[in-house]
This record gives C-alpha cells, sequence and structure tokens, in this order.
C-alpha cells in the first residue's frame, strides 16, 4: 500500500541573507515556498524575507467577520507583517497575487523598489476574469492529497498537470508535492478573493511612481496572459518599466532561476547605489 508523502512543517515565513532587505511575495493559493529555487542567489546581496500571505497555509489568519475580502485588507495584513519584521521599506517583488501586494505596497510608499512578475489586479474584460475564476476553483477541487505520491513519483506527470503555471513543472522537486497540494487547500482566501474580483474590479490607477518598477511577464503565462492581463496593466502602471521574460510561465522561478535573478537584481542594483558601492 502507498502512502502519501508527508507535507513539511508548516512555518510563517523564509529569512535569510544580509544587506539591504528584499520582500517577496507569493502568489494565490501557493506560499513562501515558491521563491525556494531564487533564495540563495538574492541572499548574496539582499537580507531576504518571504512570508506567507494572511490567508494562506502557514500565513496569519484572515478573519472572514471582519468583512469582504479586498486587496486593501491584504496590502494591510503585509505590511503588518513588514512592521512586525522590523522593516520600514524594502526591494518588493511579487508573483501574480503577490505582484498585485507589490503594487500596493509601492503606493502606500513602502517600497524602494519593485518588481512584479505577471502580476495580477487588471484584465481585458469580464469573460478574460471569469476563465481565470474558473481555473483557480478546478484546481482547488482537483488538489487532493491523494495524489500526492502520483505526482511525486512522475516527472512527466508534473510537467504535465502543473503545464498551466510552468513551462518545467518536472524541475519542482518530489518533495515539494504535498506541500503544494496542502498549500491550495489550505488557501482560506481563495475563494473571497475570486468573489471579490468580480464585484470590485481591477485595481487603481498608479502614475507618478516613487520608486523604480518592473513589470516582467513571463512568455509563456498561460494563466493570466499577457493580451489579456498584461496589456492592461499598462493602463495601471503607465510610468512602470515593462519587459519579457522569454520562455518561462506564469511561475517562473521554476523554470528559470537565473533570469529571475538577473531581472530582480538588475532593479535593486540601481536603486541601491551606495550599498553597491559600498560591497
Amino acid at each position: 500500500m502507498s502512502t502519501s508523502p508527508a507535507t513539511s512543517p508548516v512555518t510563517d515565513a523564509h529569512r535569510g541573507g544580509a544587506g539591504s532587505p528584499l520582500v517577496l511575495l507569493h502568489g494565490a493559493s501557493v506560499s513562501w515556498r515558491c521563491w525556494e529555487p531564487v533564495l540563495a542567489p538574492l541572499e548574496r546581496e539582499h537580507r531576504v524575507f518571504a512570508p506567507t500571505m494572511p490567508g494562506h497555509r502557514g500565513g496569519p489568519h484572515w478573519d472572514t467577520a471582519a468583512g469582504p475580502f479586498s486587496i486593501d485588507r491584504l496590502a494591510d495584513g503585509v505590511c503588518a507583517q513588514l512592521d512586525a519584521e522590523g522593516i520600514d521599506t524594502a526591494h518588493v517583488v511579487g508573483n501574480s497575487l503577490g505582484g498585485w501586494v507589490a503594487i500596493e505596497l509601492v503606493r502606500r510608499g513602502r517600497a524602494r523598489s519593485a518588481v512584479a512578475l505577471s502580476p495580477a489586479g487588471a484584465w481585458r474584460s469580464g469573460w478574460d476574469l471569469r476563465r481565470l475564476l474558473w481555473t483557480f476553483r478546478v484546481l482547488r477541487v482537483v488538489s487532493r492529497p491523494s495524489f500526492a505520491p502520483l505526482l511525486a513519483g512522475s516527472p512527466a506527470l508534473r510537467r504535465a498537470l502543473l503545464r498551466k503555471t510552468m513551462e518545467h513543472g518536472e524541475r519542482v522537486g518530489p518533495h515539494l508535492v504535498p506541500d503544494m497540494i496542502a498549500d491550495v487547500r489550505g488557501c482560506d482566501v481563495l475563494l473571497p478573493l475570486l468573489d471579490a474580483a468580480v464585484a470590485h474590479g481591477t485595481t487603481r490607477v498608479l502614475r507618478d511612481l516613487p520608486c523604480p518598477v518592473r513589470i516582467a511577464w513571463a512568455e509563456h503565462d498561460r494563466m493570466i496572459p499577457w493580451r489579456a492581463f498584461g496589456a492592461p496593466m499598462r493602463r495601471v502602471v503607465p510610468d512602470a518599466e515593462f519587459v519579457r521574460l522569454p520562455g518561462v510561465g506564469h511561475v517562473p522561478m521554476w523554470d528559470d532561476p537565473d533570469l529571475v535573478v538577473d531581472t530582480v537584481l538588475g532593479v535593486t542594483r540601481t536603486a541601491d547605489p551606495t550599498e553597491k558601492a559600498l560591497a
């Protein structure tokens, strides 16, 4: 009889490295572990804080009694996490939902720079949003612990089933499969988030950026493709730098860690001339 691989102990965040603070914000229904492929090289230049955001498995509890979900409430929660770490301002990097929060931290003056990897927050039409919501709902239904041994034992199956989010799902370590499934099932904020997106629409326009902002869109993003979600983002942050990430999917950290690291450090090094001169 086969048994499901055990999940890792639930932790609220990853902390490591030294230098100017760098905050890594994950996407919806995952946790800080999605950043594992890029942690070591980023920590050579930065003090890295990668929290699990409120409402996600291992992160702070999401109080549904306090009112409906909003991106402002989620940003409030992330700001509280930064405050608890003694971080006033930091370089901020976010993927998907985390990219949306990163843009909100720029708006609040908490960012020294920001890199948003295929950020959520803007879409072309209601149909595009409904398609995305359906994808997440299906993901939640099919994320069953009983599937973990099968996925862990088959690189080809991991690549096929993760095709929506990355080009090379087989590169996800087998030991991480139970955590990925547990993260999806343990995300209390996912369904409220999806409902709120329908009710409230896209994020507010942000002009006169107080710091460098780079929007980097995955070339093979099948979750939120450029035409439907990236092009509308140009209207949200018209003064940001927009670049393409070649050869990668929606969660690019597993597909090409070196590309993601270069994309991030290309911004933080420019924004940290003093630290670079002293290195």
